[in-house]
């Protein structure tokens, strides 16, 4: 217990012994002439001088028009041939109130059935994405095309879509869905 004792006696000391040194280390006389020395050494410097940006010139504009262009993959077409025809024009009406199968792409809904009831007409289990069975009759309509079923079987629906024909008009386009398996 002694030995302890005076070794933190000891170890204090020695602690005072440092803090009265060091701050004895930050005073003195104040005279800081070489550091003033220095100061003016370096002001006296001649400035240099900052050159100015260098001038870029400029880089002509392109303006890019390959999206007019037929695509890589697509095979070239001779449209000198092609009437545009001048029949009954197609337009969709688009007044009329759209009815739920109208949500969903063609592709994306399924045939699951049909029902066929005395003295009604036949219908089909058409089910769409969310997984709901909707029943559909001709002169309803599905697709996001404007679609309206021409023709319902058992074992098919066929729809009448309404698509744009890229020259600023309308076009039909017959389309089946078969019976899932």
């Amino acid at each position: 217990m002694m030995i302890a004792r005076q070794v933190k006696i000891a170890f204090r000391s020695l602690l005072a012994v440092v803090a009265l040194a060091s701050l004895s280390a930050c005073g003195g006389s104040g005279d800081f002439s070489d550091l003033q020395a220095k100061m003016a050494e370096i002001k006296a410097r001649p400035r240099g001088r900052i050159e100015p940006p260098p001038e870029f010139a400029p880089i002509a504009s392109v303006s890019y028009s390959v999206h007019q262009l037929r695509g890589p993959f697509t095979p070239p077409i001779d449209d000198s041939g092609v009437e545009i025809p001048q029949g009954r024009q197609v337009e969709p009406d688009f007044t009329r109130p759209r009815e739920y199968l109208e949500r969903f792409t063609l592709d994306s809904l399924k045939m699951v059935g049909s029902i066929s009831r005395p003295g009604q007409p036949l219908e089909v289990l058409v089910k769409d994405p969310t997984g709901t069975v909707n029943r559909a009759r001709v002169g309803n309509h599905m697709g996001k095309n404007f679609g309206r079923i021409i023709d319902v079987s058992e074992t098919s629906v066929g729809v009448l879509e309404i698509v744009p024909d890229g020259q600023d008009g309308w076009v039909e386009r017959a389309r089946t869905i078969k019976l899932a398996e």
